[in-house]
C-alpha cells in the first residue's frame, strides 16, 4: 500500500480533466488569486485536498509558482519549450 494513502486517507487522485481545468484557470488568471480564491473561481467544484495535490504537482513540474503574497502565477513558457524541442531535432 502506498505511503501516501497511509499518511492521509483523504487525499484523492485527480483526473486528467481536473488537472487541465485547474491549469487553464491558473493560466487565464495568472497572478490574480491565492489558493483559496482560485479554488472558489474554478468552473467545477473540486475537493480541497484534490486541489492541493494538483497545485503541488504543477509546482513540481515548474508550471506554476507562488509569489510572496501567496498569489499563483503561471510560469511555463510553451514557445521556449517548442524552440528547444526543434533545436534538439536539428
Amino acid at each position: 500500500m502506498p505511503s501516501q494513502a497511509l499518511e492521509n486517507p483523504f487525499v484523492r487522485s485527480p483526473t486528467l480533466d481536473t488537472v487541465l481545468m485547474v491549469e487553464r484557470t491558473i493560466e487565464e488568471n495568472s497572478g490574480e488569486y491565492n489558493r483559496t480564491e482560485l479554488w472558489k473561481k474554478l468552473p467545477r467544484q473540486v475537493m480541497w485536498q484534490t486541489f492541493l495535490v494538483i497545485l503541488d504537482y504543477l509546482e513540481s513540474i515548474n508550471k506554476i509558482a507562488f509569489d510572496k503574497d501567496g498569489k499563483i502565477g503561471y510560469i511555463w513558457n510553451p514557445k521556449l519549450s517548442q524552440m528547444l524541442r526543434r533545436r534538439k531535432e536539428s
